[in-house]
């Protein structure tokens, strides 16, 4: 029985390292589509007050990126790119754009419809306007979405790539994790 505490305390150390390592992954991502939902919510602004609305949903970047980083967060977990492994490094980063704007895209339609529907809305008056309301303007936002996301998933798998800390290393000076540091000074 006295080899139970130690299991336990390991576990324990497991666990709290796993929610770590998740947090910061699901800190990045919220971050990331928060300055880039914003970028859209202020386009939107600058566009409306041209025609004098006035309309700042800053509310809706903020929400929207923490329930999207979750979804995104999900998504990655289920590995959708890894299947093109062997291939160049575009093919899963394309790949893992196309799923997740995809994916947001009918995110957003759902939760609209989801919204409208509890507030008493028919299923009809509940469905967004997206890009104007037709099939151009929702490819549109799409692509755009679809564009934004590229360089998040180029970034994630050229510094999965190179190895844990080698990316920061390089990019910000940090020096890389000491097993990093360690492997690249044997070699």
């Amino acid at each position: 029985m006295p080899d139970e505490k130690p299991i336990a305390s390991n576990r324990r150390r497991a666990a709290t390292s796993w929610a770590a390592r998740e947090f910061k992954r699901f800190v990045v991502m919220f971050l990331y589509l928060w300055v880039l939902l914003a970028l859209f919510v202020l386009n939107e602004t600058v566009i409306l007050r041209q025609r004098g609305i006035d309309f700042a949903p800053h509310g809706f970047a903020l929400i929207n990126a923490l329930i999207l980083a979750k979804v995104m967060l999900v998504a990655e977990e289920l590995d959708l790119g890894d299947r093109l492994r062997p291939r160049p490094l575009i093919y899963p980063i394309v790949l893992e754009a196309l799923i997740l704007s995809v994916l947001f895209t009918a995110f957003c339609i759902v939760e609209k419809v989801i919204v409208g529907l509890i507030e008493g809305d028919t299923f009809a008056t509940s469905v967004p306007v997206v890009g104007g309301g037709r099939l151009k303007g929702l490819v549109c936002v799409a692509m755009i979405l679809f564009v934004s996301l590229v360089p998040f998933f180029a970034f994630r798998r050229v510094s999965r790539e190179l190895g844990p800390g080698r990316m920061r290393a390089m990019m910000l000076g940090v020096p890389a994790a000491p097993a990093a540091a360690a492997t690249s000074d044997s070699a």
